[in-house]
């Protein structure tokens, strides 16, 4: 007679079951034990590498991460040796489930399994979702009723062909999100506890809608704020949010200006709405995108995600250094350069905030050919006070080095400084 299956077993074959079937979307392995006092968590997202799927695997320690990009089946056979033995906390997002493995005080594994959406199209019970060739897995359906509303599907959810790019665009985003949320502070937090997210220069909605319907799905209560200038369209969204029903999702009129009145994190006693856990910025043209970065620092966010618009505020200042004047006496060249500083100066001044940052492509958007992203997650440890330091050192040696004499993040951070 076999043996009977061990919870951790059953979690192996649940995270085998979503790579096989496409309904993976993030794992992460917490509470380590053993001999590396440092290692705080281990994070898992499925990608492609030569046309082969693969899930990368990022060992998290305090002071560096360590990135092993296997093949699906070595992957889950490591995880299997990984959930009983060096990890007493594993956490299986899926399209349709989240699910937890835990050792109890006792030394006795449980696992819940909880249900986040009805199976269907992409879910794990969906025969259409089994197989190579299934259709390509896309981190929302198009039987939600927000794009009907937006005019992305019609009223069969069928996609409008116009909207297809919109569509990609939309996708693409959710799953840049999740991967975040699942690196961040976010990951191990109460998922009762409600999630704000403040999306500046909001437009139609389409993205802010998206937003609050991944965090629904991911059994998380949203808290989910559009800022946008134009009374017309927070009239239209805000319309469409009161036919739909939904819950955790608003929208506002104004100018990001007028959101910069927030606390600093240090100084607020418990959750207020000031709060910010994700802000959002895409297309802030120039400064804008500086004041709404500032604003996530300020509000603790342990999320902000821009895609910069036009940088205008360093070309005006840039002189070109001695080696590169042959090739930036062309305008373009410094004109690209000029972006390039930006958000390399940018991503720096985030990290010296105690964020891990990158800069990466995002799809292009439409009616734009700007397809730049900045992440920034906040680190679990606050930053050394000497990495810090030569972090801000490199900050200004580039400064100097292109003639650039302020920067509008950093003119707003130093000017909290001052104020403490």
């Amino acid at each position: 007679m076999s043996e009977p299956i061990t919870d951790p077993q059953k979690f192996v074959l649940r995270l085998q079951q979503s790579l096989e079937d496409g309904s993976f979307l993030s794992l992460s392995l917490g509470r380590p034990q053993g001999a590396e006092p440092s290692l705080d968590k281990l994070l898992g997202r499925r990608l492609v590498l030569r046309g082969v799927e693969q899930l990368s695997l990022v060992w998290r320690y305090r002071t560096k991460d360590i990135t092993k990009n296997l093949p699906l089946a070595e992957a889950v056979a490591l995880i299997g040796t990984l959930v009983d033995g060096q990890f007493q906390h594993a956490h299986l997002v899926t399209r349709g489930h989240d699910i937890q493995l835990a050792m109890g005080k006792k030394g006795r594994w449980s696992l819940r399994i909880g249900k986040l959406a009805a199976a269907g199209p992409g879910g794990i019970a969906d025969p259409a979702a089994l197989g190579h060739d299934r259709t390509k897995q896309r981190a929302l359906s198009l039987d939600l009723p927000f794009l009907v509303e937006l005019g992305i599907t019609d009223s069969q959810h069928r996609l409008v062909p116009t909207m297809a790019r919109k569509w990609k665009q939309i996708n693409k985003f959710i799953e840049v999100l999740a991967h975040a949320i699942a690196q961040s502070p976010l990951a191990s937090r109460d998922p009762a506890q409600p999630v704000r997210v403040l999306d500046f220069g909001a437009g139609k909605g389409y993205l802010t809608f998206a937003v609050q319907q991944h965090l629904q799905a991911s059994a998380r209560v949203p808290d989910v704020v559009g800022v946008e200038l134009r009374s017309d369209l927070t009239t239209f969204c805000n319309n469409a949010v009161a036919r739909l029903g939904l819950s955790g999702l608003r929208f506002e009129a104004g100018d990001i200006r007028q959101f910069t009145d927030a606390q600093p994190a240090a100084d607020r006693r418990s959750q207020t709405t000031g709060t910010i856990d994700i802000m959002i910025a895409l297309h802030a043209c120039d400064i804008a995108t500086d004041i709404a970065m500032h604003h996530g620092v300020r509000s603790g966010a342990a999320i902000i995600l821009c895609s910069p618009c036009c940088h205008q505020q360093l070309r005006p200042q840039m002189s070109a250094p001695a080696p590169l004047q042959t090739m930036l006496q062309h305008g373009i060249h410094m004109t690209e350069q000029a972006e390039m500083l930006t958000d390399s100066l940018r991503a720096m001044l985030l990290q010296a905030c105690g964020y891990d940052a990158q800069v990466f492509e995002f799809i292009s958007p439409e009616h734009t050919g700007k397809n730049k992203m900045v992440l920034a997650v906040r680190r679990p440890q606050p930053l050394a006070a000497s990495q810090r330091t030569a972090l801000l050192a490199k900050v200004a040696a580039l400064k100097a080095f292109y003639g650039v004499t302020e920067q509008q993040l950093e003119t707003l951070l130093l000017a909290d400084t001052a104020q403490t």
